[in-house]
Order: C-alpha cells, then structure tokens, then sequence
C-alpha cells in the first residue's frame, strides 16, 4: 500500500469487485457543428479506459431552415455520411455497443425526431435525444474522467454549437447544471452577416449572450458560498482553439498536451480583439484554426468572454474531455464497472498511473515495491533532506511505478524510452510540467545523473531541476533494495545523524537467511548519486 497526498490508496482499492468483461465501447456526439465519436476500450480491472481512435467530422447540423426551424436536407444527407464513417470504424475495431447522443440542434427542430428515425433505418444506429441539463451533467462526467480537482470547488463551461453548458461541483455534489441557447454556430447564423464583423454587429452581440447569460449565471452564483472561488475548467473546439493560439503567441508552438493548459481571461479578452479585426481568411491562417472553426469563432470567444466576465474568474484550464467520454462514464456507471462517479474522480491521476503501466506491460508488483521503498525513504527524510511536500512525493510515486515500463521497446537505454513513453502518454489529471517531471525523474533511475547538456532538461527553471535531481536520487536507492525482484527487503528505517552527515539505512530481510548481498552491492553501487545531490553518507546494515 501506498500513501499518495496523505490518502491511503492502494491498487487493489482500484479493482472491480464485480465479475464484468473488458470491452470496445463506441460513443458519437452528434452536434450542432460536429459529429464527434471516440472509440475506448474498457478495462474492467481498474477500472478505466482507453481512447482507441477518434473521429470528428464538422457537419453544421444547425444550418436549420430559418422560415421553419427544420433541420436541412443538406445537413441531414452531411451528417448521415459522417455517422456512416464513424459506424465502418467501430465496425473495422469490433466495437462490443455504439451509444448516441444527440443535443441542441436535433432536439430543437421540429424535424429532429424524423432525423433521429432516418439514423436507424439505414444505420442501425439508435441516437438518445438528450436534454441541455443532461447534456450539462455528462460534459461533467467526461471532464471528471480526466481531471483532478485536488478536492476545489470546479466549475465547467462547454460552448458549443448551439449551446453552452455551465456547471458547478465540489468533492461531494453537483450543485449546478445549466444550459442556455448561446452557440457559436447559433449566434454566427443569426447575428453575423458582416466579414469582418461591424461594431454595431458585435456590440448586438455581446448585448444578445449577456442577456442569455442573465439567468443561469445568477443561480450559478447564488450555488456558491461566500468567498468561493471556483477553479473554471473549459471544454469545446471553441476554448481549446483559444489555447493554442495563446501557447503560439506566448510561447512559439502548440501546448501539449493541450490538457491542463490555463489560459487568463485577459489574454483571451486580447485574442478576441484581434479576432474582431480580421476577416476570414486572416482567421483561418492562424495556428490550430480550422477552415470551418474560423468561420464561428468571434461567436465563440464572445461567449466565452462574456461568460468568464460575468461569472468573475480571471482564468480558465483546459480539459480535453467532454460529452462522447462522459457518455462512456455514464454506460460505467449505468452497468456496475464504476460504484461512485466521486471516487471515480478522486483517483483519476492514481489509474492513469496505472493503465499507462498495464499499456507498457509494467511489472506492477516490483513496481510497487520501489515505491513503497522510494515513499519510505521520503517520508523519513522530509524536513531533514529535504523539503518537498505532497505533489513532489506523487510525482516520485508515480516515476516509481513507470520506471522500467521503457522495456516494453527496449532493454538498451531504457531509461530513455521510459521517458519517451511517458511524456507522450494519456496522463489524465496532470498538467505539461507534471508529465514532463515524472518522466524526467523516470528517465535518471539510471546511468548518468541529469546535466545541463540534456536539452529537456537544462530548459526548466530551478526548481524544477532540483525536483528531478532530488526524486530520481531517492528513486535509484529504492530500486537496489529491490535488485532481485523477489522482495528479498521486507522493511527499510531512516536515521539521520546530523552532526556526522550520514544517513543509516536499517533494512530488514523478508527471509531471516537471506543476506540480501546483491541489493547490499547494489546500493553500494547507486549510492554516490544519491550522496552527492543530499551531501550525507549512506551506510546500509541488515537486522538479523
């Protein structure tokens, strides 16, 4: 058992007690502006899943007749080959069940019911017409599949094509779900006939989302308690367009992962006044902007403005899940594979951690052990030599149990490919630097201690260098106590001798026998990195 961020969370807590099958789950969103569908594969162990393939086809849905409401027959015909796509992949995955979902501009359409019917008769498809607030609460379910909130109050804003979600939840219950008809495809078709758009235009248009936003934003607020500050989470091809703008302007290329990525309100506020002056094809030229993305996005920032406006918060992360994984989260929840959608959320880094070991064939009960043995160490040190606290210590936990999974493409160097498969990993509930210290730190488990020539890493600031230096330190003395892979260590005791400078390691053997003599040698061996970042002498005895 393992202790991450003072909460006792052990791997078996992890696994199902029910007796269900792993399986491939297809989900498809079918939007105002896209039709979105993700394929996953379902681990029933965990429990948890994997993104197998994604699909996403911009089909403007809600290009609806203005006289009648109705939904197109243009619309329909794009939308129809779009699911056809989405079906032949699932098909060609083998996809145990395709669930459906459709939202604002179906529901919306006097037609819609028919369109759903069509969807069956020539796709064998059965679509779920959903509900905003439904809509609302499964947005919710897909961001806390690949968020951490760290126990924050969190809010939620999805824009979409037709309409925008907003949500508001703490660690123990949803206290607000909403969704108004402010969409960037919407207000586009409605309100702006102008390239680039006029003053008047964009003025009507932030009255218009202002005066849409008046109610759902007042119950928002009145859900919080007094001096809350809740941490704003964004989802939607609108915001994560946004970001990436924002990461090429400030920092020269795209963020990644996007997930995790925080954005202020004032450079979007900066972003949107640019938009403004351009035309289309100036939009379009700009990084991570679609042809098609570009033709809504003054809409969408403008909500996205006004929202983080009236709500008054200052910034906003991004999380790249949303309604097609919260779709997967609810069939768990629906079928037994998930008990409580809290605890599910509660240990998202925890199973990332582990599925990203289960995908690179980590062998988990050694990697354990390291663990065990590098929180040990840790725990006996903090204040003595070091002062690292609870992120620095999962950070360590986690390199602890993905060291070695660089063996899934190679024995030579290793070490590298642990990093490679790391930093590139679904790391659900970090952020860029939290992937990139937890591979850095796997990455030295070995050979040579980080340098300044190592480009990864010359280029983080201080701290964070001191960081990987400290924890793959401690990392290379847990793994010699575990040289065998046998568990030959049953326990290990820290004592500090401060006026001396040297750190006794008291380790006690699993068999009273055993001399332990090559984990003895081997920490011989991996010692002096350890005793050169820490300034102290390691000297190891076994209790007999």
């Amino acid at each position: 058992m393992v202790n991450i961020n003072n909460k006792s969370i052990a791997y078996q807590s992890l696994i199902s007690q029910n007796d269900l099958q792993d399986c491939v789950l297809g989900a498809i969103d079918i939007g105002t502006n896209s039709i979105h569908m993700v394929v996953v594969e379902i681990n029933a162990q965990i429990p948890s899943f994997t993104i197998v393939a994604k699909e996403k086809d911009t089909v403007r849905l809600g290009d609806r007749n203005l006289e009648t409401g109705n939904l197109t027959q243009e619309a329909m015909d794009r939308s129809l080959l779009a699911l056809k796509r989405c079906k032949d992949l699932a098909d060609s995955l083998k996809v145990d069940q395709i669930i459906a979902v459709a939202t604002s501009a179906t529901r919306e359409s006097p037609n819609g019911i028919q369109f759903l019917e069509r969807i069956e008769s020539e796709l064998a498809i059965k679509v779920d017409l959903i509900s905003g607030q439904e809509e609302a609460r499964r947005i919710y379910l897909g961001v806390l599949s690949g968020m951490d909130f760290g126990g924050q109050t969190h809010a939620i804003i999805d824009i979409g094509g037709g309409s925008t979600e907003l949500v508001l939840a703490d660690t123990q219950e949803t206290r607000h779900l909403s969704s108004t008809k402010v969409g960037a495809v919407r207000l586009t078709q409605d309100l702006i006939s102008s390239d680039p758009i006029t003053e008047k235009e964009f003025i009507r248009l932030q009255a218009y989302i202002q005066g849409m936003l008046e109610r759902p934003v007042e119950e928002f607020k009145k859900a919080l308690k007094a001096g809350e500050k809740p941490f704003l989470v964004g989802t939607s091809g609108t915001i994560e367009t946004l970001a990436i703008i924002n990461a090429v302007e400030t920092q020269g290329s795209e963020p990644n992962p996007l997930n995790g990525y925080k954005v202020s309100r004032k450079k979007i506020e900066q972003i949107l006044q640019k938009l403004i002056k351009m035309d289309y094809d100036e939009r379009a030229s700009l990084s991570g902007m679609s042809d098609r993305r570009a033709e809504i996005m003054i809409a969408g920032a403008t909500i996205l403005v006004e929202a983080m406006t009236m709500l008054e918060i200052d910034s906003i992360t991004i999380c790249e899940r949303a309604l097609r994984e919260g779709i997967i989260v609810d069939w768990m929840l629906q079928n037994g594979y998930i008990e409580n959608r809290l605890v599910f959320q509660t240990n998202v880094r925890t199973r990332s951690v582990i599925k990203i070991a289960h995908k690179y064939q980590v062998d988990l009960p050694h990697g354990e052990r390291i663990a065990q043995f590098a929180l040990s160490i840790f725990d006996q040190t903090q204040g003595e030599l070091h002062s690292w606290g609870n992120k620095e210590r999962e950070y360590l936990w986690a390199a602890a149990i993905l060291h070695n999974c660089g063996l899934y493409i190679s024995h030579s160097s290793h070490h590298k490919h642990s990093y490679y498969l790391i930093r590139h990993a679904e790391f659900l509930g970090f952020t860029e630097i939290e992937v990139e210290l937890i591979a850095q730190i796997s990455r030295y488990h070995r050979k040579s201690k980080p340098k300044r020539k190592h480009e990864s890493y010359s280029c983080l600031p201080h701290d964070n260098r001191k960081i990987i230096k400290e924890m793959s330190a401690i990392l290379r003395l847990a793994i010699a106590l575990d040289r065998r892979q046998i568990g030959a260590i049953k326990t290990l005791e820290c004592k500090y001798d401060e006026e001396y400078k040297k750190l006794h390691l008291h380790l006690t053997p699993t068999i009273k026998e055993d001399d332990c003599a090559l984990e003895l040698w081997n920490l011989d061996y991996k010692k002096p990195i350890f005793e050169q970042e820490f300034d102290v002498k390691v000297v190891a005895t076994l209790k007999v």
